[in-house]
C-alpha cells in the first residue's frame, strides 16, 4: 500500500512564548520488513530560527528546533509519502514456547536498538504492576507458542477494555487505565505491555498511524484520523519483533505506519521541550492517512 499522510499539530498558547527549545518525532523512517518513505516534508508557522535533524538510539528520526522569536500559536504541519508492505505474520503456532522466549531474551549479548533487552524492564512511563501481571498471565503458560499467547491476550484486552476518548490523558499510568478498564489506544498498548514485561517477555511500544478508509463493508478501525499506538512483541532471535494493536485485536499490517518505537510513550512523544511562556494552552492535532491511486503506464 501506497499512502500519503498529513499531519497538522497546532498550539494556541494563551500568552506569547518568548522562547521555545523542542525536539519533534514526526517523520516516518524506513523499516526493513514494514515500509519505505519515499518522501517527507516539514513546515513549521512562525518559522524556526535553526533546526537540526538527527537520529536517536532506535533509530527514529528527530528534529530540534530553536524559536527565539515571540509568538502565540504554532503550527507544525507534515507530509509523508509511504510504501507500506508488511512481511507475512509468522505461523503463531510455530512460534517458540513461552519460557524459550524467556530464558533468550535473557541469554541475548546484544545491546543495539533490535537487542530484546530494552524491551524487559520497567521504563518512565510503564511500571511493572502485580495485578496487570496476573491478569495477562493466564494466556501465557510455560508451554504455549508465544506468539498464539500474545494473540489471545490482545484480543482479551480489546474485549475487556471500553475505547474511551478522553477517560485518561497521556500521563495516566497503565496501572490506572488498567484498574478502570478504559482508555486510548496509547492505554491498551501500555497495559499489555507491562503484562508481557511482568512475564518476563520483551515488549516495545510503537507510535504511527491507521488507515482512515476502512475496507469495503467493513467497520472503521477505532483510532484512525488520529495518532496510532500499538506494540511489539518479540517472540526469539529466529522470528523478532511482531506489530499487535490491542485496540483493534489485529496483528499489524499494511493499515500500519510506523512513526516511532521506543520503550513507552516517553520516548516516543511527537512534540517534546521546554518553551519560556505563561499560562495554559491548547493542542490540536488532524491526521489523513490517504491510499494513492497509481496510474500504471500506458
Amino acid at each position: 500500500m501506497l499512502y500519503d499522510v498529513r499531519q497538522t499539530t497546532t498550539y494556541s498558547y494563551a500568552a506569547p512564548v518568548r522562547f521555545a527549545r523542542q525536539v519533534l518525532r514526526m517523520t516516518p523512517v524506513d523499516r526493513p520488513g514494514h515500509q519505505s518513505v519515499i518522501a517527507h516534508a516539514l513546515d513549521l508557522n512562525p518559522e524556526a530560527t535553526t533546526l537540526e535533524w538527527g537520529t536517536d538510539f532506535f533509530g527514529n528520526a528527530m528534529v530540534w528546533l530553536t524559536m527565539d522569536q515571540s509568538h502565540d500559536a504554532l503550527c507544525i504541519s507534515t507530509r509523508s509519502r509511504v510504501d507500506v508492505k508488511t512481511s507475512p505474520l509468522p505461523d503463531a503456532a510455530a512460534t517458540l514456547m513461552v519460557d524459550q522466549v524467556r530464558t533468550q531474551a535473557l541469554e541475548q549479548f546484544a545491546l543495539g536498538p533490535e537487542a530484546p533487552v530494552h524491551g524487559l524492564f520497567a521504563s518512565r512511563a510503564i511500571a511493572l504492576d502485580a495485578d496487570i501481571t496476573g491478569w495477562c498471565a493466564s494466556s501465557f503458560p510455560a508451554d504455549r507458542p508465544v506468539l498464539e499467547a500474545g494473540l489471545e491476550l490482545m484480543h482479551r484486552i480489546q474485549e475487556a477494555f471500553t475505547y474511551e476518548p478522553g477517560a485518561t490523558m497521556v500521563t495516566t499510568p497503565p496501572h490506572e487505565a488498567f484498574a478502570e478498564r478504559r482508555g486510548v489506544c496509547q492505554d491498551f498498548a501500555q497495559v499489555m505491555i507491562a503484562g508481557l514485561r511482568g512475564l518476563g517477555l520483551p515488549a516495545r511500544y510503537v507510535s504511527g498511524y491507521l488507515r482512515t478508509v476502512p475496507p469495503e463493508g467493513q467497520p472503521r478501525l477505532e483510532g484512525a484520523d488520529a495518532t496510532h499506538a500499538w506494540l511489539e512483541l518479540w517472540c526469539g532471535p529466529q522470528v523478532g519483533w511482531v506489530g499487535l494493536d490491542p485496540t483493534n485485536a489485529i496483528a499489524v499490517g499494511d493499515d500500519h505506519i510506523i512513526l516511532a518505537i521506543g520503550r513507552d510513550y516517553a520516548d516516543v512523544s511527537p512534540v517534546d521541550g521546554v518553551i519560556v511562556a505563561s499560562g495554559d494552552h491548547m493542542l490540536a492535532v488532524g491526521v489523513d492517512v490517504v491510499p494513492v491511486e497509481l496510474v500504471p503506464p500506458r
